[in-house]
């Protein structure tokens, strides 16, 4: 009975950490499958809010209920298997999320991925080995035990009929396989440029080419002609030539090119060149000459001073004035009492 006992305990402690997946609610969540997003809308419990020590068991159990409502409608949706795998396809989302950035455009494709789209080719995913018959083991596509596996491949290199037989058939392949990679770095560089839109300059004939195009002529001579110091404008014309149309010249010429538009800028990007432009604006202080602001300021009391002594100058005319130094309009004390020359005195009366 012990053993029994024990085992019935076991089984029950076991099923303890598995909860059931049937959860009650008062209200039905809000459910949108297509963000897998639920909203629970029913009042929380304030005593186990409250609480310090049931409030993080609370709310995960609260968070376990949500998730396990959740992932019932989630398998009530029609599956299927791929790859050894259950997948749902989940339905169209009713809930808007907002974006601070707009939703990334897809890839675009190169060339040859569009050439092999319209072709229906399909791209098979290469082996790492390969096995090589000459050499009677796996050697691997790339690496340096590719070009080791080469070296010992290319220990004897047969020289052409139609080649001169003093030339070093080991320096024409290296030189051969660099142009093959820098022409396939070109060529990641213009799928580069197409795919963000980057005006290329036409560079006319391409170095390694043998037979060449009418188009790839006519750029040719079109950046010839205008490779001289006037830029083509003096240059003569070949009988029954068409015009360029402006073939090269507008990577020559200054000032010809198309003007380029500004991306248009993030909202956290915009924000901080306004703020920077605000602070630049604000932390201007106008510039003060202290040598005009002194000469102005004496100038300013030079001509106050001369105001002032044009005020308390004399007046000329009648009257008295305080500050008058002599009264040229008072008359002439009469004769009698109280005058200091006697001598005018007699002088009258003896001509009397």
């Amino acid at each position: 009975m012990e053993i029994v006992n024990e085992i019935l305990e076991r089984e029950q402690k076991k099923a303890e950490k598995y909860k059931p997946i049937t959860v009650e609610k008062h209200l039905e969540l809000d459910l949108d499958i297509g963000t897998l997003l639920a909203s629970d809308t029913n009042d929380l419990d304030s005593k186990n809010i409250k609480s310090d020590k049931s409030r993080d068991e609370y709310l995960q159990s609260l968070a376990r209920d949500n998730t396990q409502l959740l992932l019932n409608k989630v398998w009530e949706l029609p599956t299927e298997r791929i790859d050894e795998a259950i997948v749902v396809r989940l339905p169209e989302p009713k809930t808007v999320l907002p974006r601070s950035k707009p939703v990334p455009i897809p890839k675009p494709l190169t060339k040859w991925q569009e050439f092999a789209k319209a072709k229906g080719i399909t791209k098979k995913k290469k082996d790492k080995l390969e096995w090589d018959e000459q050499l009677q083991k796996w050697v691997p596509l790339y690496g340096f035990k590719k070009a080791a596996a080469e070296k010992q491949k290319d220990w004897l290199i047969e020289v052409p009929q139609n080649v001169d037989p003093m030339t070093d058939m080991y320096e024409k392949k290296a030189s051969e396989k660099s142009e093959k990679v820098a022409k396939n770095e070109l060529q990641r560089l213009k799928n580069i440029a197409r795919a963000k839109k980057v005006k290329i300059p036409r560079v006319g004939l391409p170095v390694t080419s043998d037979k060449a195009s009418a188009t790839q002529l006519s750029t040719a001579a079109s950046v010839a002609k205008a490779s001289t110091a006037s830029l083509g404008k003096f240059q003569d014309k070949l009988p029954k030539e068409k015009e360029a149309r402006g073939k090269g010249v507008h990577e020559l010429i200054p000032g010809k090119e198309r003007k380029r538009k500004l991306p248009i800028p993030t909202p956290q990007a915009e924000k901080e060149q306004n703020l920077n432009l605000i602070d630049k604006i604000l932390s201007k202080r106008p510039k003060i000459d202290m040598d005009k602001a002194v000469a102005r300021h004496i100038n300013e009391e030079q001509v106050q001073r001369s105001e002032e002594k044009k005020s308390t100058k004399p007046s000329k005319g009648k009257g008295k004035g305080k500050g008058n130094a002599t009264n040229f309009s008072a008359k002439k004390p009469k004769g009698g009492k109280g005058q200091r020359n006697p001598g005018k005195k007699n002088a009258g009366r003896k001509r009397r």
